[in-house]
């Protein structure tokens, strides 16, 4: 298995060179050269396993064994994934009507992050000790990602976190779970901007080859190939327990699923499209909020950012810039690293690209979208909560809207994922007049001292915001050379 750029210009990386990089050096996104297919044998020799033998199954598909081995890799996805907070690690509420949601926020943070973030954090420190190095990690995060970062990789000697998250653009909780954090390797940024501002000065640091060569500079957003790897493992773990595969006879066709996705930067509904090129016989929909490229670029061809990112009630995907698009243009353009290279230049220099009519059909072939208002974002929690005594977060809730107002198509299962605990959006929650118990973790952090940085706004902002961060980046990697301790 080797991996290129989906703009052309890098080919023949393996596992571990992709798990260290962050944007490839032509700017592009790795992805396999080549996409595994997944037969109906193996589906079927799937069903019954817990999601954790999921993982490593799909895992196996995309590290060989030789920089891995079999043995290690079921280790540590075992031990990245012990903490959970419920055995099977991800669960699956059946409610009424067919509404089935498939929750994915069962670890420290309350996210659905922290599923590939831990494997991925647990590769990284597996090359790492091996190969007695260290590494620094930079982060851009809308809400959920940077906690999820920050939890998976604090205290460990072979890695430095330095997060940005947009101030005043996320949540309370999400806000305490990263500036909480005192541990001598993570270093917090609060920036005065939205979540697409500050991918602007953290794609200048990739761009830096020096920078990155010299201080081991590494993604673990969902930029880096891992993190969305993982994430196949749900969709198909979804397929497996909510298509109805098992009622069908060995010689006829699988069964469609519809996995309908709250939408934001784009990589969890990148992961349900390359499982679909793998063979897995799903439909997709993304669902997104007011910040809706992903619909108009589907329905319309509109590739294009609003002058703006919106405030919502579902923060995490208040995202304009949907990154991970790129990886599905790739896809869907049949591997032309040319053609990508062009649309997504475009895109960056002008934030805006209009998708031919020809690819937006293909386009819409593949992926159904729709767009929520905060209004039906609040009505869907509301509903749900009468008919089910279930409370949804908003981003969930973006999803589930889709239940109440599209038809169901007879036959066809569906599945919701839920990709964060209303614990983390109480402002929401009370808007819809619902009420959550809060877990202890999430109590006691309005208990702890925090510690975190400025990034202020300037006229030069985003060149400021990159002088800052890099003089970080290489200051806690010089300091851990010379074995101190750096955290201011």
């Amino acid at each position: 298995m080797k991996y290129c750029s989906t703009r052309g210009g890098v080919h023949g990386w393996n596992f571990r060179d992709v798990l260290f990089s962050g944007y490839a050096p032509d700017g592009g996104m790795f992805m396999p050269e080549s996409v595994p297919a997944l037969s109906t044998e193996t589906l079927r020799g799937w069903r019954g396993l817990p999601y954790t033998k999921v993982v490593v199954e799909v895992a196996s598909l995309f590290i060989p064994s030789h920089l891995i081995p079999r043995e290690d890799l079921e280790a540590l996805v075992g031990t990245a994934l012990s903490g959970f907070s419920v055995p099977e690690v991800v669960s699956i509420a059946r409610l009424k009507d067919g509404l089935s949601i498939l929750e994915l926020f069962h670890g420290d943070t309350l996210a659905f992050k922290d599923l590939a973030m831990t494997c991925t954090v647990h590769f990284l420190d597996y090359f790492l000790q091996k190969e007695k190095r260290r590494a620094t990690v930079l982060v851009g995060t809308s809400g959920d990602t940077g906690g999820s970062a920050i939890q998976s990789a604090k205290g460990l000697s072979g890695l430095d976190v330095v997060v940005v998250y947009p101030r005043g653009r996320i949540t309370p909780v999400q806000e305490k779970q990263m500036i909480t954090c005192l541990e001598d390797n993570v270093h917090v940024f609060a920036a005065d901007g939205c979540s697409d501002d500050i991918d602007q000065p953290l794609r200048r640091l990739f761009a830096d080859q020096e920078l990155v060569q010299s201080h081991s500079l590494m993604s673990l957003n969902s930029v880096n190939w891992s993190r969305v790897m993982i994430q196949l493992a749900h969709f198909i773990y979804a397929y497996l327990q909510l298509s109805g595969m098992e009622q069908v006879e060995a010689d006829t066709a699988l069964p469609e699923l519809e996995v309908v996705v709250p939408t934001g930067g784009a990589g969890n509904i990148a992961g349900g499209y390359i499982v679909t090129q793998m063979g897995l016989p799903l439909k997709l929909v993304a669902m997104v909020n007011a910040n809706d490229i992903v619909h108009r670029t589907v329905t319309t061809g509109d590739f294009s950012m609003a002058a703006n990112v919106k405030q919502t009630l579902a923060p995490a995907i208040d995202i304009q810039d949907p990154y991970n698009m790129e990886r599905v243009f790739w896809l869907l353009l049949g591997k032309d690293g040319a053609l990508v290279k062009n649309m997504m230049e475009e895109f960056q220099n002008s934030h805006r690209h209009s998708l031919p009519e020809y690819h937006r059909k293909l386009l819409s072939q593949s992926l159904s979208t729709g767009t929520v208002t905060d209004e039906g974002i609040l009505e869907t929690m509301r509903r749900c909560w009468e008919d089910n005594q279930y409370v949804l977060c908003p981003h969930t809730a973006v999803a589930v809207w889709h239940h109440y107002n599209c038809p169901h198509s007879p036959g066809l299962n569906r599945c919701y994922i839920a990709t964060a605990s209303p614990a983390k959006f109480q402002a929401a929650v009370q808007r819809a007049g619902l009420t959550f118990h809060l877990p202890e973790a999430v109590r006691v952090l309005d208990k702890l001292a925090t510690r975190y940085q400025n990034l202020e706004r300037s006229l030069n902002w985003c060149k400021d915001w990159e002088d800052r961060l890099r003089e970080k980046i290489q200051s806690v990697s010089s300091a851990r050379k010379n074995g101190v301790t750096y955290y201011n």
